[in-house]
């Protein structure tokens, strides 16, 4: 066991949350890299605006944390890396540490009681009966994309609307308000980037973000809780309907708890597959011959979603709070301890990926940790698989090649991210 505490300092400590990092996609990996090989297991201490926490970049040990949901919880620090300031003012505004509490931040036993409410929305078996609407809306996007062609942004085409639509359907959300759900999402995933956020800021302090994310939360709560009434008072068959008139322990959720329900199938619904999609778009688009093996052999789809979501790894990280004291990779973690769990460096880890930055469709086995382990996997995982494959057939039938048509742009985010522009140039079946 050692007993020297590696730490992170200086620069390398700011380069872990910065956000402007993960939008130089290379720059993030070459990062992780380093930090893989010289210390798995380091303790991030900056500057007085955020909190120490030790940074777990191996995929054993990010994997065994994500599995072990006594030792290492979801709550009561955050579970997003958050500077002081800002769970200092969630604590003013909601008295709890995070803005919005939610599945993601439950830990046992409320955790799997909330999480049964809707589970079985998100199961395969549900989901085989709505295929056919799912596949009639990827139809309609490939029509427009075809439409904007021969040349188009792919994720304001396709990769962007096209899984909102598809949640926003099984949630019960009108497709009128797509629009502003889309774009509430992406000031509270995207409040560090000045694209996503409309604020045309390219420096924005953690305060001005914090209150750019909370006015999103507010407008959110706002919506659903106008929503839930609706579906309290004329139920429909729809999740909005199953949240609204859920209860546990035999009450029903409160205010604070049924918009945060609402909130994360609302937007990690559809932001997620969303990056997932342009990621695999952006792959084949760079190798001509994937995708024309693809197109000739349709048994390699399902090895180009799930590699896709590894390659693009949506969810960047998530914070874990240490129950007990606990060793990991030999370094003593105390309780209390604030751990952040590095998707994106596990994710490219070596050991357990061949030439990891490599995409690879046929890439087998393929134990990526894109949608987290343990009881806190992520409640959509087998809809983004459905969705990208249905959407994937479509544009296969449809278009004969395709290639890069400009430099993609990646969000500057430190949670969520992916590509955020992502012009391409193809050909239809029809020339």
């Amino acid at each position: 066991m050692s007993e020297t505490i590696p730490v992170l300092r200086g620069a390398d400590a700011h380069r872990v949350i910065d956000p402007k990092v993960y939008g130089n996609w290379t720059a993030a990996l070459d990062m992780f890299d380093r930090l893989r090989r010289e210390s798995p297991v380091v303790r991030v201490e900056n500057d007085e605006f955020h909190d120490p926490f030790w940074l777990i970049t191996r995929h054993e040990d990010v994997m065994r944390i994500s599995k072990d949901n006594a030792t290492f919880l979801n709550n009561p620090r955050p579970v997003v890396f958050s500077f002081r300031s800002a769970i200092e003012f969630a604590k003013a505004v909601t008295g709890s540490n995070m803005l919005v509490d939610s599945l993601v931040v439950f830990d046992a036993p409320i955790h799997m009681k909330y999480r049964r409410l809707t589970q079985e929305w998100f199961m395969p078996k549900n989901l085989k009966l709505i295929e056919a609407e799912i596949k009639a809306l990827a139809k309609k996007t490939v029509d427009r994309l075809i439409e904007a062609g021969p040349e188009a942004d792919f994720v304001q085409t396709v990769a962007a609307p096209y899984p909102l639509h598809v949640v926003m359907q099984i949630l019960g959300v009108p497709e009128a308000d797509e629009a502003r759900m889309l774009f509430l999402t992406q000031q509270m995933f995207g409040g560090q980037d000045e694209d996503l956020n409309k604020s045309g800021r390219a420096e924005m302090t953690a305060d001005q973000i914090t209150q750019l994310v909370a006015g999103a939360v507010k407008s959110f709560e706002e919506y659903f809780a106008a929503l839930a009434a609706e579906k309290r008072a004329r139920p429909t068959q729809d999740v909005a309907s199953v949240i609204a008139n859920a209860t546990v322990d035999g009450a029903p959720l409160n205010d604070r708890d049924m918009a945060g329900y609402y909130i994360i199938v609302a937007s990690a619904g559809h932001d997620t597959t969303s990056a997932s999609t342009a990621g695999a778009m952006h792959a084949l688009a760079q190798d001509p011959e994937q995708f024309a093996r693809l197109k000739a052999d349709r048994s390699l789809l399902a090895g180009v979603v799930e590699e896709a979501i590894r390659w693009s790894t949506p969810v960047q990280h998530f914070m874990r709070t240490a129950a007990e004291d606990v060793e990991i990779a030999g370094q003593k973690i105390a309780k209390g301890d604030w751990l952040m769990l590095s998707y994106v460096a596990a994710n490219h880890d070596d050991s357990v990926f061949a030439d990891p930055r490599r995409f690879d469709a046929a890439r087998s086995p393929n134990r990526h940790l894109a949608f987290g382990a343990g009881a806190h996997q992520c409640l959509g995982l087998h809809l983004a698989r459905l969705e990208m494959r249905i959407l994937f057939e479509e544009l296969l039938d449809r278009i004969d090649a395709i290639e890069l048509a400009g430099e993609p742009k990646r969000a500057n985010s430190t949670f969520v991210g992916g590509l955020k522009t992502l012009p391409v140039r193809f050909q239809t079946t029809t020339g």
